[in-house]
């Protein structure tokens, strides 16, 4: 993590401006960090911290789903031209060793009464079965045997992926606090008392506090860290399906000035997956199947040096410095999948997949925290501790959709899809995941095109990025995309997170 100046100092020297010049509003003249003018507190920031493990990613322009040959005849890499904001991405998908802390501390802290809960974390180690296959050693040492803690994490379906990034943001936030001396160490955290960073910013958790932050209100006192300090580092998220894309091809190493020089085909120069310098001429620059019954090359001479996954540092990182953008695992992303998304997603910061929520209150305004519940399918779908959110709908008129137009429908996962039947249903008031019914007139409770029946698509159908160990060299060109149901997993899909860049997209001075 990039060293910045102690926050905490510069927090607690607001309290000591008083008897020093100020800087005032230039829209109102009153001066900034004064009790008696209110308190307005603005404290010094320079910009975005780097989150441990994070590779800042610089984005830009890019020609998103492009592919050299559509040899599966899907008919959905559509190239069309995108804008990416810059953003944060792993430099390494999430290890073994990564995933056991996250189970660790899940298992600390919720396996007394809510053993569930880890039970719903943890990775299946039976996608490694195969039949007329002897698979079973990867189901019984892959995860926790040491000689595989550097190699990434199968096993993990999307929302499972999802809640690791949730986990993530929390615990170092949490670093974040400490460091600076705000909180204290909190060694037994418990299902109901355990650091979240919705829980904080609202107030409901205070924790073990070691150095308070004295408060500019009026009447004294000390307050808890808030947003506008720029000390918690945004969400732990996956990549969007362009920002992944963008990432994997690194053309930032192939441009000058506007322009790009060269294609690329896979996320290193050139057109071939083999090393062209003369110092590691012929060695494999990713770990795939090379053919049929081929994971890895002649005994004496092997070509990649992998029979399954391999260690997340092995071969050369792409120019934006990513680890395995090609081969040894495909990738979750946060979208949605759908055929036609390449012509109907945004040119700027594109992605399918928005539901827009917030934060559930009782009666008095309170946020009230979550339990432990489950759906029909007794999968968990919260856990205790934490802030509990609800979808934005027109069921609840303090949302004021109606007053609030790209609001109105607040599930746009289904926006303009290539299905008629979702683009009717406004016509007759309902929303995108109620498609539109011409029989009746009303919008119908099927899903999306048939599934289960003439399609294996719906609304958590997510897509993944990448090839693996496992797929020919076709599936390493960053522009191809696969689905698969945002509950089920596999031995050849893992993930690594990403962070929204606030602020300047390439840092100070720039």
């Amino acid at each position: 993590m990039k060293k910045v100046s102690s926050k905490l100092i510069a927090l607690v020297a607001l309290a000591a401006l008083a008897s020093c010049s100020k800087e005032r509003s230039p829209v109102t003249a009153w001066e900034y960090n004064e009790p008696r003018n209110g308190g307005f507190e603005v404290g010094p920031y320079e910009e975005q911290e780097t989150g441990p493990g994070l590779i800042l990613v610089e984005g830009g322009t890019f020609t998103m789903g492009r592919a050299e040959q559509d040899v599966t005849y899907d008919w959905n890499a559509i190239p069309h031209r995108v804008t990416v904001s810059s953003f944060y991405m792993d430099q390494t998908e999430v290890r073994n060793l990564d995933f056991l802390e996250y189970l660790h501390w899940t298992g600390r802290v919720f396996s007394a009464n809510f053993p569930d809960v880890l039970k719903k974390a943890t990775p299946d180690s039976l996608v490694w079965r195969d039949r007329l296959a002897y698979n079973e050693p990867y189901v019984e040492y892959y995860l926790r045997h040491p000689s595989y803690r550097d190699y990434p994490v199968v096993g993990v379906n999307w929302l499972q992926a999802s809640d690791f990034c949730a986990w993530r943001t929390d615990r170092v936030n949490e670093f974040i606090l400490v460091r600076e001396g705000i909180l204290d160490y909190a060694p037994s955290p418990t299902e109901n008392d355990y650091f979240n960073t919705d829980q904080y910013l609202a107030g409901k958790w205070t924790g073990p506090v070691k150095n308070p932050i004295p408060s500019m209100d009026p009447n004294g006192g000390e307050r808890l860290v808030r947003m506008e300090d720029g000390i918690f580092l945004p969400r732990y998220r996956l990549p969007t399906e362009a920002e992944w894309e963008y990432a994997a091809y690194g053309l930032i190493g192939n441009t000058i000035g506007e322009r790009i020089t060269d294609r690329r085909l896979y996320p290193w120069n050139g057109h071939g997956t083999r090393n062209p310098d003369s110092k590691y001429l012929g060695q494999m620059l990713a770990n795939y199947q090379r053919s049929n019954g081929d994971m890895m090359g002649n005994a004496g001479r092997l070509n990649d040096a992998g029979d399954i996954t391999t260690p997340v540092f092995s071969y050369w990182p792409n120019d934006y410095g990513l680890y395995n953008m090609a081969g040894n695992v495909s990738e979750w992303v946060m979208d949605v999948y759908r055929v036609l998304s390449p012509e109907d997603k945004a040119d700027f910061r594109p992605f399918r997949g928005n539901v827009f929520k917030t934060q559930e209150r009782d009666v008095d305004g309170i946020l009230i925290n979550d339990t432990i519940k489950y759906d029909a399918d007794s999968n968990i779908i919260s856990i205790p501790g934490m802030v509990r959110w609800r979808d934005v709908s027109t069921a609840f008129p303090d949302d004021n959709l109606d007053e609030r137009r790209n609001y109105t429908y607040a599930d746009n996962i289904n926006y303009l899809d290539g299905d008629v039947k979702s683009q009717a249903a406004t016509l007759v008031g309902g929303s995108w995941s109620e498609p539109y019914d011409p029989a009746s007139g009303k919008p119908e409770s099927s899903g999306m095109y048939e599934y289960g029946n003439t399609s294996m698509i719906n609304d958590e159908a997510r897509v993944y990025k990448g090839g693996s160990w496992k797929d020919r060299a076709y599936w390493m060109v960053p522009g191809t995309r696969r689905f698969l149901d945002q509950r089920q997993a596999t031995a050849w899909i893992g993930f690594r997170c990403a962070m929204t860049r606030v602020g300047s997209p390439v840092g100070l001075g720039k």
